[in-house]
């Protein structure tokens, strides 16, 4: 059985889904430890306190403790925690002397863990894994305009070098890291991302609507956050574009609403393409309820500029529902052009309302693509994602051993 200290610093697995910096991240940390833990380890997640209410240690399940620890103001923004990196590596090591745990391997996720999990590394002579989640240079790659803290790819870069492995969800980020950071693929590994098929399964459309209170005969869904390089002004010209806009309903699930610049300037978007009263703007939501939303869905949305993988497409899959999404990232690994939905190769409102105009008008289109997207979804459980990390943690561990055995 591995001892493995999970760390995610700047993000709560518990942090409401689709709020400013959270997101797939949380999924994944979450949704991995647990079914590490369903396979006999033993998972620790670090993180930092974001409200006083939090628990510092709350056991979520058997073998999975979410530990928070001090590191700055609860409400600190993401590109001020570099400066308190030194405050939680430092509450870390008193937890973990306080209950003389020992841990078999560091699994960081994003960048502003890796840090921590490089010195943690170092101090308990165990192996340090490392999982990015989204890169500096492929973001501003993807979008012109896009801003990094500009010490990030320095940071990412030295992780990558130190890291005895670098896990990414695709082929893509693996050929991403050595074209933009020159890394070599010796110690890439690539491990899909997964799905969880207990939660993400079709509800009745007609019940799901009723329970959101649609009465249009035509749903469109977009699910995340609201940032620029999510692209839903996209979405909203085309929906703008579409041929027929009559009894039908965009719901963009997501953002913190009023508190959020983005939505505020997305707002302003409908108000001047005169489609105001045709979108609602929800908020972000518990993950529980994702899935009646994907149900309710004729269709779902995704027109962003960069996707490492795209979870929310690949749950919408697993809830029916056709998808259409950008030709980015992840995304081109599970969606299938055609089959489960379509890939939109250009940044642009008009291919985006193609398709959707397609979609809204053939029931039977609809249902071939959903059938098809839920029995791909059905290949890509968790349970999968777990089996390969495992795999990868046991050859490091087995090598550390050896290291310190002076083999």
């Amino acid at each position: 059985m591995l001892k493995i200290a999970m760390l995610s610093f700047h993000g709560c697995p518990f942090a409401r889904l689709g709020e400013k910096d959270s997101g797939g991240m949380n999924v994944y940390v979450l949704q991995a430890a647990r079914e590490l833990a369903r396979r006999g380890h033993s998972v620790d997640i670090f993180t930092r306190y974001h409200d006083p209410n939090d628990l510092q240690v709350d056991e979520l399940e058997y073998g999975v403790r979410l530990v928070h620890l001090k590191a700055g103001p609860y409400d600190s923004a993401k590109e001020d925690l570099y400066e308190y990196i030194p405050e939680f590596l430092t509450s870390l090591e008193a937890f973990h002397r306080s209950g003389d745990t020992r841990y078999d391997l560091v699994q960081s996720h994003y960048w502003l863990s890796g840090p921590v999990g490089e010195i943690l590394s170092e101090m308990w002579n165990v192996p340090h894994a490392i999982t990015f989640h989204t890169l500096a240079k492929t973001k501003k790659q993807a979008r012109s305009g896009e801003h990094e803290p500009e010490m990030r790819s320095t940071v990412e870069q030295r992780s990558m070098e130190r890291a005895d492995a670098v896990v990414v969800s695709t082929a893509q980020e693996r050929e991403d890291i050595r074209r933009l950071y020159g890394k070599s693929s010796r110690t890439v590994r690539v491990i899909p991302a997964g799905v969880d098929l207990d939660l993400f399964k079709p509800v009745q459309k007609e019940e799901a609507r009723r329970a959101l209170g649609l009465s249009e005969s035509k749903v469109i869904l977009y699910v995340g956050r609201l940032e620029p390089l999510k692209g839903v002004d996209i979405l909203l010209e085309a929906v703008w574009r579409l041929e027929d806009r009559s009894d039908t309903r965009l719901l963009v699930v997501g953002g913190g609403l009023q508190t959020d610049d983005e939505f505020r300037r997305l707002k302003a978007s409908a108000d001047r393409l005169g489609i105001a009263d045709m979108v609602t703007f929800t908020g972000s939501v518990k993950q529980s309820a994702l899935p009646v939303y994907y149900s309710a869905a004729d269709v779902f949305a995704l027109p962003s500029y960069y996707e490492s993988f795209g979870l929310v497409a690949l749950e919408a899959m697993a809830c029916g529902a056709p998808v259409v999404t950008s030709r980015v990232g992840g995304l081109k690994t599970f969606v299938e052009n055609g089959v489960t939905g379509y890939l939109i190769p250009w940044r642009c409102p008009e291919p985006f309302a193609q398709r959707l105009d397609m979609l809204l008008a053939n029931p039977s289109l609809r249902e071939k693509l959903g059938k098809a997207g839920r029995a791909a979804a059905l290949e890509m459980g968790w349970g999968r994602t777990a089996d390969s990390l495992i795999d990868l943690y046991s050859e490091l561990s087995g090598s550390a051993w050896q290291r310190a055995a002076g083999a």
